[in-house]
């Protein structure tokens, strides 16, 4: 009966718990080499972070809206004084013909 035993628990410790110990010995190194999971963020400290973050794009819109306008004003004046420019040089060529 003896005989029998030992070949059964080497046949049952091969095949069986090897691949327990193996998957369990996976599942440890796993988790040892993740990176640490951050804390959640508190939420009232988070709806400050992305009312912070708002009010700042909507400032960022404002000053490149008003800096479009600028561009706008000065484009205006320019093609003002560019018309002006060319009506006076054609005044002047045509005269002298």
């Amino acid at each position: 009966m003896e005989d029998v035993v030992v070949p059964i628990v080497a046949i049952l410790s091969i095949f069986v718990l090897s691949p327990i110990a193996i998957a369990v010995a996976r599942m440890v190194w796993r988790r040892a080499s993740e990176p640490a999971r951050p804390k959640p963020i508190e939420s009232d400290l988070m709806n400050r972070r992305l009312e912070q973050l708002q009010q700042s794009v909507e400032a960022m819109a404002i000053e490149v809206e008003r800096i479009s306008e600028g561009q706008r004003f000065v484009t205006k004046l320019l093609s003002g004084k560019e018309r002006e420019a060319l009506g006076a040089s054609i005044e002047k060529g045509g005269g002298s013909r």
